[in-house]
């Protein structure tokens, strides 16, 4: 009888990511970056939703196009301004708020 070797698995994305990007810093970045735009396309939506806000009617608000609020909220995207992000947080009564914050590390292999 042959003793099989059992493979691990995890739910731990960060563990998850590392095995993706097999450790490397510029495949790191690139995940992290898209978190980022993730995060961001996340939170413009959420916001408009709490406000009952279709995308066109907060487009009027910031003084741009439906198509533009679509963007914004596409995870894809990664053409996010200041100045954008500003008048929509402003149509939102709300204020943007910049953090730099320690970014995950890969383990050293």
């Amino acid at each position: 009888m042959r003793s099989q070797k059992t493979e691990k698995h995890t739910s731990d994305a960060l563990a998850l990511v590392e095995e993706m990007t097999g450790k490397s810093k510029e495949m790191a970045d690139l995940v992290e970056q898209e978190q980022a735009n993730l995060d961001v396309a996340r939170e413009i939506y959420a916001l408009r939703i709490k406000a009952k806000l279709s995308q066109a009617e907060l487009a009027r608000k910031v003084g741009t196009t439906q198509s533009v609020i679509s963007r914004l909220e596409d995870a894809d995207y990664d053409g996010h301004s200041l100045a954008m992000l500003r008048r929509i947080a402003s149509a939102l009564e709300k204020r943007v708020e910049i953090r730099f914050v320690p970014s995950p590390k890969l383990t050293q292999a």
